[in-house]
Parts: C-alpha cells; sequence; structure tokens
C-alpha cells in the first residue's frame, strides 16, 4: 500500500514537473523583441540578391501544406557573386551537382528537394541565377 502510495506520489510530481517546465506558457508568449547583431558579410549578398529581385519583380510564391514562401530570384552581377561565395561552401557541405549542362550550388545539403533551400546555378560566365526563399508563414495564404 505504501509503496503504491508513493508511486502515485511520484507520478503526480513527476507529471507537475513536466507541466511546469514551460513557466512562460503559463504566463504566456515573451513579446520582446529579440535583438539583432549585424550582418557578416555574406549577408549583403543575400541582401544584394533579394533587392534586385524585388526591384525587377521576379517574386513568386511556393508552398507546402504547411510552409508557406516568397522566393525572390535575382541574375547578373549579384547572382554571380552569391554563386562564386558558395564554392567553397558547397564543395565542403557536399551541395554542388551539375545537372542540363548547369552547375548547382546550394546554401544546404539536399536531403528530398530543393523546396525551402537557397541556391545558386550557372551555365557559364554570363548566366548566373540565384534563388533565396522567405519563409513568411500562413499570412501568405490568407
Amino acid at each position: 500500500m505504501i509503496r503504491r502510495l508513493v508511486s502515485v506520489c511520484l507520478a503526480a510530481i513527476g507529471a507537475t514537473a513536466c507541466a511546469s517546465t514551460h513557466p512562460s506558457d503559463a504566463v504566456g508568449p515573451d513579446l520582446t523583441p529579440i535583438v539583432g547583431s549585424p550582418a557578416p558579410p555574406r549577408g549583403k549578398l543575400y541582401a544584394d540578391c533579394v533587392g534586385q529581385a524585388a526591384a525587377t519583380r521576379k517574386i513568386d510564391r511556393t508552398d507546402d501544406s504547411s510552409t508557406h514562401l516568397l522566393r525572390f530570384t535575382c541574375t547578373g552581377e549579384p547572382a554571380r557573386a552569391l554563386f562564386a561565395e558558395l564554392k567553397e561552401w558547397s564543395a565542403a557541405n557536399k551541395s554542388e551537382w551539375t545537372a542540363n549542362g548547369r552547375t548547382w550550388r546550394s546554401t544546404a545539403k539536399i536531403h528530398r528537394d530543393l523546396f525551402g533551400v537557397d541556391y545558386c546555378s550557372s551555365k557559364g560566365a554570363a548566366d548566373f541565377a540565384c534563388a533565396i526563399t522567405l519563409n513568411v508563414g500562413s499570412f501568405l495564404a490568407g
């Protein structure tokens, strides 16, 4: 009887402890803006690509059942610069491949497909393109 009572008490204490591991849940989310830090040099490459895509309206949408993305596609110099910067990164992370006469480099190793992955491609000295995705949430779908 005592052993069962101890087990029940321990189970109750454990349930309470588990329920209390996220104290912010009890009081609501913390709405304090997150403090950032200056973007590293590669951040400029992203900004240049997104800026050109926005200026030329080369923006489209792609989504699956739970993720909604805006995709910004840049070409020319912003794409060439990002493609060049990805060379060592892609080699080290096994995220470079060739298909249909183009060389592709991505910012992450491809596990399933290119959904949500930032990537660039080139077919020669004057043919560069990059796609940068921005996860915008369900607001885009509405």
